[in-house]
């Protein structure tokens, strides 16, 4: 594929959170997905990056994805992935288990009930 043929690629328009770390380096960065695609995403930070770094990038309900910057303009940079993903994977809500990991505020309100600890006003 060309570079033209790439931009042609469909790419979904949206507002996540990843995190980002250079390969072989520990730090983890937060950045902000403005688009993803099967086989890339553009990110915006205030991560410190260079044309053709390897990356590895932690998508919500894919998991870390290798890639390497394609492209810097100001504080966005392209990422291309090594192997195309699912992008609507992580679209969908956040994959977790039910019971003692699941937030208070989004278990049903009988599980969190006892009813004999209720006071009578």
């Amino acid at each position: 594929m060309t570079e033209l043929d790439h931009r042609q690629v469909g790419r979904d328009s949206l507002f996540l959170m990843a995190d980002v770390r250079l390969s072989g380096a520990g730090d983890e960065h937060r950045v902000k997905v403005r688009n993803l695609s099967g086989g890339g995403m553009m990110a915006e930070g205030q991560m410190k990056v260079a044309r053709g770094a390897k990356l590895d990038i932690n998508l919500r309900n894919i998991g870390w994805v290798p890639g390497a910057v394609a492209w810097i303009q100001d504080n966005r940079f392209g990422i291309a992935f090594m192997e195309e993903i699912d992008p609507k994977l992580a679209r969908d809500p956040t994959i977790a288990n039910a019971g003692e990991g699941t937030p208070r505020f989004v278990k049903p309100v009988s599980s969190m009930t006892d009813p004999a600890r209720l006071r009578k006003i």
